[in-house]
C-alpha cells in the first residue's frame, strides 16, 4: 500500500520586503510515503497514525513559511524551530517591531538577544580556533531553541570549556556549555540506505540518487583509501567521484551502466527535492545497520571533533543509528536533508544536503 496524496494545497501569508503578502503554497502532488515512514516515526515520535500524517502536513507548511520569513527578516531573523505542540513555524527576530508581521505570516514569534548572524559568527570564530581546542572539547554549534551556541565538553571537564572561550575572545554570553558523557564517533563499519562495499571488507550506506550515482560520506572514501567498489550483490559499482574528509564529511561515486539511479529511499519513498527542515521538524533516515529510524531535527552549524578529523557545518538529531549507518540519507516527508556522519549514544549527525551536493558538483535525482 502507498501513501499518496499527503499534502494538500494550504493558503498561507509570508512576509515580502516592507509588507505582507499572501501565497499559496504549491500542492506537493502524489507526494509517496512508503508504509514504513510512517509506523517508523509512530515508534520513534510517540505518534499515533493520523497524527504523524498531520504532523508532515505542517511541517511542510512550517518549513515554506520559515524560508520565506527568514530571508524577509535578514539580520534581524534570530533563528527558527518547530513547535510540534501547535503545528506551526517559531521565528525568532532581534526587533520587536517585527512580532506582529511574523505572526500575519502563521507562524509564531519571538524576541531574542542574538540574530542568526551574530550566532554564526560565533561558531565562525571558534572554528577558526578549533586546532588549538582541547580534546576534552567534543564540539559546538547554534541552538536555535535557547538562541545561543552550545560547546560540549566531557564531563567533569567545564574548567577546560571556559578557559578555552576566554582564549577565543568569543562573546561568553552568547555560548551555553554542556557536559556531556562520550565523544562522537564516525559511524562506520563501513556498511546502510543501500548497503555498499569498499575494498571487499568495508560497507558504507548509499545517502541520496544522483543524475550519474550517488552521495554518501566522505569518511567512507577517505578513511578506506578510496577502494573499489562492489554493490550489496557483489557486481562492480563504479568509481569514486569528488571527496572531502574532514572539514566537510561528503563523497560522490558515479555508479557504471548497470545501475540505475532511482529517486527513492531504499523503501520506496520518493525524493521530491531539498529543503532545510528547522529544528523540532520530524526526520527519517535509512541505515543498513539500524534501518529506518525517525526523530526530529537538533540544533545546526554544528562542528563535530570526532578523532579522525573535524567536520564543520553539520545538523545534530535524535536519530538511532550505530556503526554501520554511514552515508545514509536523512530525509523530512520527501525532502532530502543530508548524509548521516556520526554521533554519539544520544546523538546523530548529518552533512546537509545542499553542501554535499554543492562540493560534490551532484545533481539529485527528484521525482
Amino acid at each position: 500500500m502507498k501513501i499518496a496524496r499527503l499534502f494538500g494545497a494550504a493558503a498561507v501569508a509570508v512576509m515580502t520586503t516592507g509588507a505582507l503578502a499572501a501565497i499559496a503554497v504549491p500542492a506537493s502532488g502524489q507526494d509517496l510515503l512508503n508504509p514504513d515512514m510512517v509506523p517508523a516515526m509512530e515508534r520513534d515520535l510517540g505518534l499515533t497514525h493520523a497524527q504523524a500524517l498531520a504532523r508532515l502536513q505542517s511541517e511542510d507548511v512550517a518549513i515554506k513559511v520559515t524560508d520565506a520569513v527568514s530571508a524577509a527578516l535578514g539580520d534581524a531573523f534570530g533563528g527558527a524551530t518547530y513547535n510540534a505542540a501547535t503545528g506551526k513555524a517559531h521565528i525568532e527576530t532581534t526587533n520587536a517591531a517585527l512580532v506582529g508581521k511574523i505572526r500575519e505570516s502563521g507562524a509564531e514569534a519571538e524576541v531574542v538577544k542574538f540574530s542568526a548572524r551574530q550566532l554564526d559568527s560565533t561558531v565562525d570564530s571558534l572554528n577558526t580556533a578549533e586546532k588549538s581546542a582541547p580534546s576534552a572539547i567534543t564540539g559546538w554549534g547554534v541552538d536555535s531553541v535557547t538562541n545561543r551556541v552550545t560547546l560540549d565538553v566531557l564531563q567533569g571537564q567545564r574548567g577546560t570549556a571556559d578557559a578555552f572561550l576566554a582564549k577565543s575572545g568569543v562573546d561568553k554570553s552568547s555560548v551555553t556549555i554542556r557536559e556531556t558523557a562520550a565523544q562522537p564517533s564516525l559511524y562506520a563499519n563501513i556498511r546502510g540506505g543501500d548497503a555498499y562495499y569498499i575494498g571487499g571488507s568495508s560497507r558504507c550506506s548509499v545517502g541520496f540518487a544522483t543524475t550519474t550515482g550517488f552521495v554518501t560520506a566522505g569518511h567512507c572514501a577517505a578513511l578506506t583509501g578510496a577502494g573499489r567498489l562492489t554493490g550489496s550483490n557483489g557486481a562492480a559499482l563504479g568509481s569514486w567521484g569528488r571527496y572531502s574528509f574532514p572539514t566537510n564529511d561528503y563523497a560522490r561515486v558515479n555508479t557504471s551502466s548497470g545501475w540505475t539511479p532511482l529517486a527513492q529511499m531504499n523503501n520506496g519513498t520518493a525524493v521530491r527535492g531539498q529543503s532545510n527542515a528547522g529544528t523540532g521538524t520530524s526526520v527519517c533516515k535509512a541505515g543498513s545497520t539500524t534501518g529506518w529510524t525517525c526523530g526530529t531535527v537538533g540544533a545546526k552549524n554544528q562542528t563535530v571533533r570526532y578523532s579522525e578529523g573535524t567536520v564543520y557545518g553539520m545538523t545534530a538529531t535524535n536519530v538511532r543509528s550505530a556503526a554501520g549507518d554511514s552515508g545514509g540519507g536523512f530525509i523530512a516527508g520527501n525532502s532530502a536533508q543530508g548524509i548521516l556522519s556520526g554521533g554519539n549514544t544520544s546523538t546523530t549527525y548529518f552533512f546537509p544536503i545542499g553542501a554535499a551536493l554543492s562540493g560534490t558538483g551532484a545533481t539529485l535525482k527528484t521525482s
